[in-house]
Parts: C-alpha cells; sequence; structure tokens
C-alpha cells in the first residue's frame, strides 16, 4: 500500500534523520552562543568607549554627528569601499578582482564584502549565477569522475595480487597527502605570509573558502595598506576552482583507499593464515579485486 510505504519511510528513515539534524543544529547553537556571546559583549562595550572617548577628544562634535559619520562608514564598507587609506586605494572592480568576484558567485562562497551596487550589476549578477552554478558543478564533477577514473586504473599495474594491492594502496595514499599539501597547507601559508595571518587564520580562511561557506570576515587582496600583485586575486580565484575539486576528489578517493587498505590488510592475513594451517604445502595465490 502506497500510504502505508510512506508512513514507513517516514519513521524507518527520514524522521530519525530529522531529528539528529534538528539536534546537531541545537548542539552548534548552544556552543557558539557559549563560545562567542561575551566576546561579543565586550566587543560591542570596547567599541561604545571608544566612540566616548572620541566625543571627549573632539568637543565640537555631537553624538548626533557622530553616529551619522559612522553610518557613513557602514554604507560605504556595504557597498566594498575599504574605509581604511584613502581614495588611491585599489578598485574592487579592477580586472583581476571582478574575476575573483566571479569566481565566487559560480562556486555560491559569497564572502559578503562585496557585492553589485549598480541595478545593472545586480541583474547581471542574477542570471550570471542562473548559468555558472550548474555549469561550475557540472565541470566539478567532470573533473572529479575523471581523476578518480583516472586512478582507480592502479590495479592494473601488476598482477601478482599481494604487490599490485601494495601498490594501489601506497600510490593512493602519496596522490592524496601531495594534494593535500599543495591545495591545503601551501596556500594557507602562502596566504598567511601575504596578509599577515597566522598559520591558523590562514588554514581557517582556506577551509571556509573551500567549504563554500564563506563568512567574509577574512578574504585576501583587501587590506589597502599592502601592495599586491595585480593576478594576486586572480591566482586565488583559480586555487578556489582546483581546490574544489580537489575536495570532490578527496572525498571519493578517500572512502576508495579505506576500501583498499582493509582489503589488502584481509589478503594479508588470510595468506598468514595459510602459511600456519599449512607450513609444508605451497598456498596457492588468489587475487582479490579491491576496485570500488
Amino acid at each position: 500500500m502506497p500510504r502505508a510505504g510512506v508512513c514507513s519511510c517516514w519513521g524507518g528513515q527520514v524522521l530519525p534523520l530529522l531529528l539528529a539534524y534538528i539536534c546537531y543544529l541545537l548542539l552548534g547553537a548552544t556552543i557558539f552562543q557559549l563560545l562567542e556571546k561575551q566576546a561579543e559583549a565586550q566587543s560591542r562595550d570596547q567599541f561604545q568607549l571608544e566612540k566616548l572617548r572620541f566625543l571627549e577628544n573632539y568637543t565640537c562634535l555631537d553624538q548626533q554627528a557622530l553616529e551619522q559619520f559612522v553610518q557613513v562608514i557602514l554604507e560605504a564598507w556595504v557597498k566594498g569601499v575599504n574605509p581604511k587609506g584613502n581614495s588611491t586605494n585599489p578598485s574592487n572592480w579592477d580586472f583581476g578582482s571582478s574575476f575573483f568576484f566571479a569566481g565566487t558567485v559560480v562556486t555560491t562562497i559569497g564572502y559578503g564584502n562585496l557585492a553589485p551596487s549598480t541595478e545593472a550589476g545586480q541583474v547581471f549578477c542574477v542570471f550570471y549565477a542562473l548559468m555558472g552554478i550548474p555549469l561550475n558543478v557540472v565541470f566539478l564533477n567532470h573533473l572529479g569522475t575523471g581523476l578518480r577514473a583516472h586512478l582507480t586504473t592502479l590495479d592494473r599495474w601488476e598482477e601478482h595480487p599481494r604487490h599490485s594491492q601494495l601498490l594501489q594502496v601506497l600510490g593512493l595514499a602519496l596522490f592524496l597527502t601531495l594534494g593535500t599539501l599543495v591545495i591545503l597547507i601551501f596556500p594557507p601559508m602562502f596566504f598567511s605570509h601575504v596578509e599577515g595571518w597566522s598559520f591558523r587564520e590562514g588554514f581557517y580562511f582556506a577551509f571556509i573558502t573551500l567549504s563554500t561557506i564563506g563568512f567574509g570576515d577574512y578574504v585576501v587582496g583587501t587590506d589597502p595598506s599592502k601592495h599586491y600583485i595585480a593576478v594576486y586575486r586572480s591566482l586565488a580565484a583559480i586555487w578556489i576552482l582546483l581546490g574544489l575539486a580537489w575536495l570532490a576528489v578527496l572525498l571519493s578517493l578517500g572512502s576508495l583507499l579505506l576500501h583498499r587498505c582493509s582489503r589488502l590488510w584481509q589478503l594479508i592475513r588470510g595468506l598468514d593464515l595459510k602459511d600456519g594451517a599449512a607450513p609444508d604445502s605451497e598456498p596457492r595465490s588468489q587475487k582479490i579485486p579491491i576496485s570500488a
């Protein structure tokens, strides 16, 4: 009966997942509140204290004039203008920055520190995202699938079972290690050096970016006191695309590597048990396929 099947599916699969999902959100909300609320209150009090000190030092200003000036600063920040520095600051819409912004649109990162302010720009951004997001998904999917299909042919290297399995595991482990260094370790070190961040901040930026969370609290190439090379943000956008593709491969090959390690361990244990049971007889080699 269709109705009974729907109820059974809801009660057996959907409902436990829904409860786990809600509990996970509640857990996250509780921990974030405990960790961040007090720091927010301290920052708010410190900001109010700084405004009072500013009014004391500049008696020609009143509270209303200061609030209006703060509002102007906030509006400039929302439009992507950094209040620090002067009018000689680099443009947020030069080609490199625009390329970086286009990459954050199609990858759905959306840092929030920069957005189109003109009506034409906002309309174009909508249609650009409608076409760019599916294109990005298809591109990353094909790139990840192609890499995975190429690497899963490692079981053809050797005919001997144990050597073949060992080569596959070592090859996959080496590939994943090198890829992790190139995508997740070296770029944060480089960004930390250029931006003046700690490695923790650089790694935090890399993870928040490649997970497409994109808070916008850390963004490369936005400090007006630094002189960046012209292609700095364009290179960052290319790194984002490659990093997203790498994460897709990592999630896929990570499970494959664990599966092959498990089968290799089964193979070694099976051969050891045969050697112990019949030391005078030569064990018969049997290849255990490990391809997923």
